[in-house]
């Protein structure tokens, strides 16, 4: 069966991009994108890939996310594949001439519904609030038409479910993101806490660095690059006026300085608001790693409290309180944290979606 992925672009690589990357490794697919950076998917672990360009869009919304719909609903493929995954938000008008298809959902797009209001209030100056509401209104038409030829849905976690049916009244099979276990290991619990993700508004990251200016013996590392757009360069610049001494930025790390960090922190904390899965809580685990979680969204479904982890509330004093009990005996966890991680590997992930797409 010959397949084709598409997702909306790969110039910055977080969860989804790595989602599509591996169903393009394990199923042999090819990947169709618009922006692409082939440096930063090897740094991440994915080579030898076919990964094709559909024309280059801006960096910043919201035409980046405009010139993306338009170019995947020109796309028409269907003479050269046998089926086609729609695994980013943005492609999803590429199923008007691509069939038959499957979208695998991250999210609805979170800043069309369950983060509008945050969106609105938080990033959107208020002078530009009513052309945005507009923008909203047309887009949550063109999904909901685009969405009609889309044959089967499948999705993420059982947060992101509740949400297909709440936002787009269609129902959708849960498939866990795929983490190749395998590549992550344990080495010892050292002395600085990790965070990994994108530094997005709605990551919350200034809870960890007030957090943490309170904790001066204390080490955070936050693994994560900054979004084009202006408004997310403004959050780069709050956080790095409210970051204290003992935290560190790093950036652009390939696979093994990942894992690496993974492998000896003493463990991995995440405050992201209503998260739709959060891959790197897994990773931390398969690492070995406790972790600790706003008790919101997919982490609910990954990170069993007192077992593998601690959920706290979006709260700074008791994020320090987890902080400081996780601590004293991080190790303690190793063996729980890499149990529950091997439920969600890749192999468990490309079996259920050969049996989806009957490949």
């Amino acid at each position: 069966m010959k397949i084709a992925i598409f997702h909306n672009y790969m110039d910055n690589i977080g969860g989804s991009e790595i989602v599509a990357l591996a169903l393009a490794k394990e199923l042999h697919g090819d990947v169709y994108t618009t922006n692409f950076d082939l440096d930063k998917i090897k740094k991440v672990g994915f080579e030898g890939l076919n990964i094709i360009s559909i024309g280059r869009v801006p960096l910043n919304p919201p035409l980046r996310q405009q010139f993306a719909l338009y170019r995947f609903k020109k796309l028409n493929l269907r003479k050269k594949y046998d089926f086609f995954i729609i695994a980013g938000d943005w492609a999803l008008s590429g199923a008007v001439n691509n069939k038959p298809n499957i979208w695998y959902v991250h999210s609805p797009m979170r800043e069309l519904w369950d983060l509008y209001e945050y969106t609105r209030e938080n990033i959107v100056p208020w002078y530009k609030r009513p052309f945005f509401d507009l923008w909203i209104k047309y887009n949550r038409h063109l999904t909901k038409k685009y969405l009609g030829d889309i044959d089967g849905v499948l999705c993420n976690s059982n947060n992101t479910k509740k949400r297909i049916n709440e936002y787009l009244d269609r129902e959708a099979k849960v498939i866990y993101p795929p983490i190749d276990t395998s590549k992550f290991r344990y080495n010892k619990n050292g002395d600085y806490w990790l965070s990994v993700n994108r530094l997005t508004n709605h990551k919350r990251v200034e809870l960890q660095l007030m957090a943490f200016s309170n904790l001066p013996d204390e080490k955070l590392i936050v693994v994560g690059c900054y979004e084009g757009a202006k408004h997310f360069q403004k959050y780069s610049k709050y956080l790095k006026k409210i970051k204290p001494e003992n935290v560190k930025f790093v950036k652009d790390l390939d696979f093994s300085e990942l894992t690496s960090l993974y492998s000896n922190c003493k463990g991995l904390i995440t405050t992201s608001k209503n998260e739709d899965f959060g891959m790197n809580v897994v990773e931390a685990m398969a690492s070995g790693k406790p972790v600790i979680a706003v008790n919101e969204g997919g982490y609910k479904e990954t990170v069993i409290d007192g077992i593998t982890g601690k959920l706290i509330s979006a709260d700074v004093n008791e994020l320090i309180g987890a902080i400081r009990e996780v601590g004293v005996n991080s190790k303690a966890y190793k063996q729980n944290c890499i149990n529950q991680a091997k439920k969600f590997d890749v192999k468990n992930f490309i079996k259920e979606i050969k049996n989806e797409i009957g490949a």
